[in-house]
């Protein structure tokens, strides 16, 4: 083989050995071209959902820009109509707090008149509404003036007759509702009187808002009057009935106490002249009878004393827990000879359980520890408005620890009775317990069973 064969060969060779290399990245080629072609139409759905996701945001930026309009829209169209209702809602319009603090009803209604007054003396003044334009009617401004005044009457009418109704209906659950529809109503009236540029005076409308407050306060303050008259009318009946009992005390105590001191004057003078067994036997009868006499003596004295001392009593610590709950306790005071008997009463057809007593406690000043105690938990009343209601959601410890701190001793019960409510709570409970009463129809199905049954 000469040079030129081997070199062609050789050539041959690596040109086989090429297209072999050219077979095997061939694959390699298509694939870098397939990945390059997914790549781009990749970035077009990529590019096109970004697209979709800025419109769908832009709906939705604008979805809820409507959303909150009409959010806003339906709050201040139902506050709107709100006002109007017959209830109140204590949220929306908040709690009334009093501007007036008067010491009696007629001091109310005083003041009241006087911004009626006043009222009055705008109106002849005509500044209760105003009108700053001079018209003229058939060019003549007396004809205007004489229109403009009419105009004004008519304003003055609708808004005075209104308010006169809301103030006629004021009470406490509704005063800042009728203090927000006299506003309404005011402007409402205000809008009406633009075409002649007649408007109600805003000094006018404040002192109708004044009328409407006093008027209410004057009724709070009657209120409070009434329920301070019924507690010092209560307070009476219960002198009454304690003046009662000590007087029918010291009756019966002086009744025993001459019964016993004449039969000890008539078993002396056996005594004397007596001897042997039945001389001992009257002995001891006289030390008997002299032993009930000085029991009679102190029961007439501490009679006559409750009677005289007038600031002597009980205090009474009792809970209800059938009717009020746990940690519900009444603190009162009676100056009853018999203390219990108080209780009593209050456990009568008003409430569905008797009360408990945890703790009756003497005092010289009773009336002033009574104070004392309620004053300690004055922010633990269960009715903050009526102070009568001496009903306390406080625990047994708290007051017995306010009564050792004031530096008095008395012996307190934990645990209520109260049997009646537990008794109750058991009837109730076997009632539960108890199986279902049978249906006619389950007693016919045992009588006659189904399988016996045509």
């Amino acid at each position: 083989m000469g040079l030129f064969d081997f070199l062609k060969k050789k050539e041959l060779e690596e040109i086989k050995n090429l297209k072999l290399k050219l077979e095997r990245y061939k694959s390699i080629s298509d694939i870098e071209q397939e990945v390059e072609s997914q790549k781009k139409n990749l970035d077009q759905l990529i590019s096109l959902k970004n697209s979709d996701i800025k419109n769908l945001e832009a709906e939705f930026n604008a979805l809820n820009s409507n959303y909150q309009g009409a959010l806003e829209t339906y709050k201040n169209l139902r506050k709107e109509v709100s006002v109007f209702e017959s209830k109140l809602d204590l949220i929306e319009f908040g709690i009334y707090e009093p501007i007036y603090d008067f010491e009696k009803s007629d001091d109310y209604r005083e003041e009241q008149n006087k911004i009626i007054q006043i009222q009055k003396e705008m109106i002849t003044a005509d500044t209760a509404a105003i009108c700053n334009t001079n018209w003229t009617v058939e060019g003549s401004e007396a004809k205007g003036r004489v229109i403009v005044k009419v105009y004004k009457k008519l304003m003055l009418r609708a808004f005075n007759g209104e308010c006169d109704v809301l103030i006629s209906k004021v009470k406490w659950n509704n005063v800042n509702q009728m203090k927000e529809r006299m506003q309404k109503l005011f402007d409402a009236i205000n809008k009406l009187g633009q075409g002649f540029q007649v408007y109600l005076n805003y000094q006018y409308l404040d002192l109708k808002k004044k009328e409407l407050i006093l008027e209410y306060e004057y009724q709070a303050k009657r209120q409070q009057e009434k329920e301070e008259m019924r507690a010092i009318q209560e307070e009476l009946r219960e002198e009454e009935k304690a003046k009662r009992e000590f007087e029918q005390a010291q009756r019966e105590a002086e009744k025993e106490e001459a019964a016993y001191q004449k039969a000890l004057d008539k078993a002396r003078k056996e005594f004397e002249a007596s001897t042997g067994e039945k001389h001992e036997k009257l002995q001891a009868q006289i030390e008997k009878l002299e032993q009930e006499l000085r029991e009679a003596q102190e029961k007439k004295e501490r009679a006559l004393s409750m009677a005289q001392q007038t600031k002597r009593g009980h205090i009474y610590i009792i809970s209800n827990i059938g009717s009020f709950g746990e940690n519900v306790y009444k603190i009162g005071m009676t100056r009853r000879l018999e203390p219990i008997d108080r209780v009593k009463e209050l456990g009568d057809a008003s409430v569905p359980f008797q009360f408990d007593i945890h703790a009756m406690i003497y005092s010289d000043e009773a009336r002033t520890l009574e104070n004392d105690l309620h004053k300690a938990f004055t922010n633990k009343k269960v009715n903050m408005l009526n102070y009568r209601k001496e009903f306390f959601n406080v625990t047994l410890d708290e007051i017995e620890q306010k009564v050792k701190e004031i530096g008095l001793e008395a012996e307190f019960s934990k645990l209520p009775e109260a049997m009646e409510y537990r008794e109750t709570l058991a009837i109730l409970e076997k009632l539960n317990s108890q199986v279902k009463p049978k249906t006619v129809d389950e007693l016919i199905e045992e009588e006659f069973p189904s399988s016996l049954k045509l």
